[in-house]
Protein backbone atom coordinates (compact mmCIF):
# COMPACT_ATOMS: atom_id res chain seq x y z
CA UNK A 1 0.00 0.00 0.00
CA UNK A 2 2.95 2.30 0.71
CA UNK A 3 4.36 1.64 -2.85
CA UNK A 4 1.18 2.46 -4.31
CA UNK A 5 0.73 5.76 -2.47
CA UNK A 6 4.41 6.75 -3.57
CA UNK A 7 3.51 5.58 -7.42
CA UNK A 8 0.40 7.82 -7.19
CA UNK A 9 1.97 10.84 -5.50
CA UNK A 10 4.76 10.78 -7.86
CA UNK A 11 2.72 10.69 -10.45
CA UNK A 12 0.58 13.62 -9.74
CA UNK A 13 3.85 15.43 -8.77
CA UNK A 14 5.10 15.02 -12.38
CA UNK A 15 1.66 16.20 -14.12
CA UNK A 16 1.24 19.41 -11.40
CA UNK A 17 5.13 20.44 -12.24
CA UNK A 18 4.42 19.61 -16.00
CA UNK A 19 1.61 22.48 -15.82
CA UNK A 20 3.86 25.13 -13.83
CA UNK A 21 5.29 26.91 -16.61
CA UNK A 22 1.79 27.45 -18.08
CA UNK A 23 0.04 28.62 -14.75
CA UNK A 24 -1.39 31.31 -16.45
CA UNK A 25 -3.42 29.39 -18.80
CA UNK A 26 -5.07 27.13 -15.99
CA UNK A 27 -8.99 27.73 -14.96
CA UNK A 28 -8.83 28.66 -11.55
CA UNK A 29 -12.25 28.26 -9.37
CA UNK A 30 -12.63 29.97 -6.22
CA UNK A 31 -14.38 27.33 -3.72
CA UNK A 32 -14.43 30.36 -1.00
CA UNK A 33 -12.75 33.18 1.01
CA UNK A 34 -9.58 32.65 -0.02
CA UNK A 35 -9.78 29.10 -1.30
CA UNK A 36 -9.30 28.36 -4.73
CA UNK A 37 -8.49 24.97 -7.31
CA UNK A 38 -7.37 25.21 -10.35
CA UNK A 39 -7.76 22.22 -13.10
CA UNK A 40 -4.38 20.70 -12.24
CA UNK A 41 -5.70 20.40 -8.79
CA UNK A 42 -8.81 18.57 -10.29
CA UNK A 43 -6.49 16.39 -12.80
CA UNK A 44 -3.97 15.42 -10.07
CA UNK A 45 -6.92 14.12 -7.94
CA UNK A 46 -7.91 12.27 -10.64
CA UNK A 47 -4.31 10.85 -11.00
CA UNK A 48 -4.07 9.58 -7.87
CA UNK A 49 -7.60 7.90 -7.30
CA UNK A 50 -7.16 6.44 -10.99
CA UNK A 51 -4.12 4.78 -9.28
CA UNK A 52 -5.80 3.54 -5.80
CA UNK A 53 -8.57 2.47 -7.31
CA UNK A 54 -6.83 0.09 -9.97
CA UNK A 55 -4.71 -1.27 -7.25
CA UNK A 56 -7.50 -1.65 -4.49
CA UNK A 57 -11.27 -0.61 -6.11
CA UNK A 58 -12.51 -1.59 -2.70
CA UNK A 59 -11.03 1.16 -0.68
CA UNK A 60 -13.13 4.10 0.37
CA UNK A 61 -11.28 7.82 -0.52
CA UNK A 62 -11.36 11.49 1.51
CA UNK A 63 -10.12 13.49 -1.47
CA UNK A 64 -10.30 17.30 -1.34
CA UNK A 65 -11.49 18.05 -4.67
CA UNK A 66 -14.14 15.33 -4.85
CA UNK A 67 -15.02 14.36 -1.84
CA UNK A 68 -16.03 11.12 -0.43
CA UNK A 69 -15.81 7.90 -2.20
CA UNK A 70 -17.83 4.93 -0.38
CA UNK A 71 -15.81 1.99 0.45
CA UNK A 72 -14.52 -0.28 2.89
CA UNK A 73 -12.79 -0.16 6.26
CA UNK A 74 -9.70 1.49 4.37
CA UNK A 75 -9.76 5.07 3.75
CA UNK A 76 -7.56 7.03 1.46
CA UNK A 77 -7.43 10.55 2.27
CA UNK A 78 -5.35 12.90 -0.39
CA UNK A 79 -4.53 16.18 -0.97
CA UNK A 80 -3.78 16.67 -4.68
CA UNK A 81 -1.75 19.89 -4.40
CA UNK A 82 -1.38 21.30 -1.13
CA UNK A 83 -0.29 25.08 -1.50
CA UNK A 84 -2.53 25.96 -4.47
CA UNK A 85 -2.51 29.84 -3.82
CA UNK A 86 1.61 29.35 -4.12
CA UNK A 87 1.70 27.32 -7.19
CA UNK A 88 -0.47 29.24 -9.09
CA UNK A 89 1.85 32.35 -7.67
CA UNK A 90 5.36 30.27 -8.54
CA UNK A 91 5.83 30.38 -5.05
CA UNK A 92 8.10 27.01 -4.76
CA UNK A 93 6.08 25.64 -1.37
CA UNK A 94 3.77 23.07 -2.25
CA UNK A 95 3.23 19.41 -2.11
CA UNK A 96 1.31 15.90 -2.74
CA UNK A 97 -0.11 14.68 0.73
CA UNK A 98 -1.70 10.99 0.59
CA UNK A 99 -2.30 8.92 3.76
CA UNK A 100 -4.61 5.92 4.20
CA UNK A 101 -6.39 4.90 7.06
CA UNK A 102 -7.58 1.74 8.51
CA UNK A 103 -10.83 1.63 10.70
CA UNK A 104 -9.54 5.62 11.70
CA UNK A 105 -6.17 4.52 12.45
CA UNK A 106 -3.58 5.92 10.09
CA UNK A 107 -1.23 3.13 8.46
CA UNK A 108 0.62 5.33 5.62
CA UNK A 109 1.89 8.32 4.81
CA UNK A 110 2.87 9.93 1.68
CA UNK A 111 4.27 13.89 1.40
CA UNK A 112 5.78 14.43 -2.22
CA UNK A 113 7.80 17.98 -3.03
CA UNK A 114 8.31 17.81 -6.68
CA UNK A 115 9.92 20.85 -6.65
CA UNK A 116 12.74 19.50 -4.56
CA UNK A 117 12.14 15.66 -5.35
CA UNK A 118 11.63 14.98 -1.75
CA UNK A 119 9.52 11.84 -0.68
CA UNK A 120 8.48 12.17 2.97
CA UNK A 121 7.04 8.87 3.93
CA UNK A 122 5.72 6.88 6.77
CA UNK A 123 4.19 3.58 7.61
CA UNK A 124 2.91 2.73 11.20
CA UNK A 125 5.44 1.13 13.54
CA UNK A 126 7.91 1.48 10.52
CA UNK A 127 9.39 5.22 11.21
CA UNK A 128 9.57 7.64 8.82
CA UNK A 129 11.70 8.60 5.90
CA UNK A 130 13.03 11.28 3.87
CA UNK A 131 14.12 9.76 0.58
CA UNK A 132 16.37 7.22 1.79
CA UNK A 133 16.78 9.05 5.13
CA UNK A 134 15.24 8.01 8.61
CA UNK A 135 13.87 10.82 10.08
CA UNK A 136 13.78 12.38 13.86
CA UNK A 137 12.44 14.92 15.10
CA UNK A 138 14.75 18.03 16.46
CA UNK A 139 16.18 17.91 20.09
CA UNK A 140 15.86 21.54 21.03
CA UNK A 141 14.57 21.52 24.47
CA UNK A 142 13.74 25.16 24.88
CA UNK A 143 11.79 27.73 23.30
CA UNK A 144 14.86 30.23 23.22
CA UNK A 145 16.76 29.55 19.54
CA UNK A 146 13.28 27.54 18.53
CA UNK A 147 12.12 27.58 14.66
CA UNK A 148 8.32 27.46 14.87
CA UNK A 149 5.70 26.92 11.68
CA UNK A 150 1.74 27.65 11.66
CA UNK A 151 0.00 29.12 9.39
CA UNK A 152 -3.18 31.96 9.52
CA UNK A 153 -6.79 31.28 10.07
CA UNK A 154 -7.32 32.96 6.57
CA UNK A 155 -10.31 31.67 5.06
CA UNK A 156 -12.54 33.35 8.60
CA UNK A 157 -11.94 36.01 11.37
CA UNK A 158 -13.53 33.74 13.53
CA UNK A 159 -10.63 32.50 15.61
CA UNK A 160 -8.15 35.70 14.47
CA UNK A 161 -8.10 37.62 18.13
CA UNK A 162 -7.42 33.69 19.85
CA UNK A 163 -4.86 33.36 17.03
CA UNK A 164 -2.91 36.49 17.70
CA UNK A 165 -2.83 36.27 20.96
CA UNK A 166 -0.82 32.73 20.42
CA UNK A 167 1.37 34.50 17.95
CA UNK A 168 1.98 37.13 20.22
CA UNK A 169 3.15 34.77 23.05
CA UNK A 170 5.33 32.42 21.00
CA UNK A 171 6.94 34.92 18.50
CA UNK A 172 8.25 36.28 22.31
CA UNK A 173 10.03 33.64 23.32
CA UNK A 174 11.03 31.80 19.92
CA UNK A 175 13.63 32.39 17.04
CA UNK A 176 11.55 32.70 14.57
CA UNK A 177 8.00 31.99 13.19
CA UNK A 178 7.31 30.53 9.34
CA UNK A 179 4.13 30.82 7.11
CA UNK A 180 4.94 29.24 4.15
CA UNK A 181 1.59 28.05 3.23
CA UNK A 182 1.41 24.28 2.87
CA UNK A 183 0.36 22.71 6.01
CA UNK A 184 1.50 19.20 4.40
CA UNK A 185 5.05 20.70 3.87
CA UNK A 186 5.27 22.14 7.26
CA UNK A 187 4.09 19.26 9.34
CA UNK A 188 6.70 16.85 7.29
CA UNK A 189 9.41 19.58 8.07
CA UNK A 190 8.16 19.16 11.68
CA UNK A 191 9.23 15.34 11.25
CA UNK A 192 12.38 15.66 9.53
CA UNK A 193 13.70 18.04 12.45
CA UNK A 194 13.66 21.43 9.78
CA UNK A 195 10.60 23.20 12.10
CA UNK A 196 11.28 22.63 15.85
CA UNK A 197 6.95 22.63 15.82
CA UNK A 198 4.17 23.54 14.26
CA UNK A 199 0.43 25.05 15.12
CA UNK A 200 -2.45 25.89 12.98
CA UNK A 201 -6.29 26.39 13.34
CA UNK A 202 -8.75 24.93 11.32
CA UNK A 203 -6.85 22.50 9.33
CA UNK A 204 -8.58 20.12 6.86
CA UNK A 205 -7.94 16.20 7.39
CA UNK A 206 -6.56 15.74 3.87
CA UNK A 207 -4.33 18.55 4.97
CA UNK A 208 -2.76 16.80 8.27
CA UNK A 209 -3.66 13.41 7.74
CA UNK A 210 0.01 12.11 6.41
CA UNK A 211 1.84 14.62 8.23
CA UNK A 212 0.62 13.60 11.44
CA UNK A 213 1.85 9.85 11.12
CA UNK A 214 5.52 11.48 9.77
CA UNK A 215 5.72 13.56 12.87
CA UNK A 216 4.37 10.63 15.19
CA UNK A 217 6.57 7.86 13.46
CA UNK A 218 9.30 10.20 13.86
CA UNK A 219 9.29 10.26 17.51
CA UNK A 220 6.74 13.43 18.09
CA UNK A 221 3.68 14.09 19.25
CA UNK A 222 0.36 15.82 17.80
CA UNK A 223 -2.52 17.22 20.15
CA UNK A 224 -5.34 19.28 19.62
CA UNK A 225 -5.42 22.70 21.64
CA UNK A 226 -7.16 20.66 25.10
CA UNK A 227 -4.06 18.19 24.34
CA UNK A 228 -6.55 15.64 23.09
CA UNK A 229 -6.45 13.51 19.98
CA UNK A 230 -8.97 15.12 18.27
CA UNK A 231 -7.23 17.17 15.85
CA UNK A 232 -9.04 15.54 12.79
CA UNK A 233 -12.35 17.37 14.13
CA UNK A 234 -11.58 20.48 15.38
CA UNK A 235 -8.95 21.09 12.60
CA UNK A 236 -6.98 22.95 15.39
CA UNK A 237 -3.56 20.79 15.64
CA UNK A 238 -0.38 21.37 18.00
CA UNK A 239 3.02 19.19 16.78
CA UNK A 240 6.61 19.10 18.19
CA UNK A 241 8.97 16.59 20.05
CA UNK A 242 7.82 16.00 23.34
CA UNK A 243 9.41 18.71 24.75
CA UNK A 244 8.54 21.45 22.67
CA UNK A 245 4.70 20.47 22.29
CA UNK A 246 4.75 20.92 25.65
CA UNK A 247 6.39 24.25 25.72
CA UNK A 248 3.95 25.31 22.82
CA UNK A 249 1.04 24.05 24.93
CA UNK A 250 1.61 26.60 28.05
CA UNK A 251 1.74 29.42 25.70
CA UNK A 252 -0.86 28.11 23.33
CA UNK A 253 -3.64 27.30 26.06
CA UNK A 254 -4.14 30.42 28.01
CA UNK A 255 -5.59 31.68 24.27
CA UNK A 256 -7.79 29.22 23.34
CA UNK A 257 -11.84 30.09 23.64
CA UNK A 258 -14.52 27.78 24.20
CA UNK A 259 -14.60 27.79 20.62
CA UNK A 260 -11.59 26.18 19.71
CA UNK A 261 -11.83 23.15 22.65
Amino acid sequence: MLNIAIRAARSAGDLILRTSDDVGQLRIDQKGRNDYASEVDRMAEREIIHIIKTAYPEHAILAEESGQHAGNDFTWVIDPLDGTTNFLHGFPQWAVSIALKYKGRLEVAVIYDPMRDELFTAKRGGGAMLNSRRLRVTQQLTLKGALIGTGFPFKTDTHLDAYTGMFRALTTECAGIRRAGAAALDLAYVAAGRLDGFWEIGVMEWDMAAGILLIKEAGGVVTDFSFNDQYMQSGNVIAGSPKMHQLMYQLIAPHVTDALK
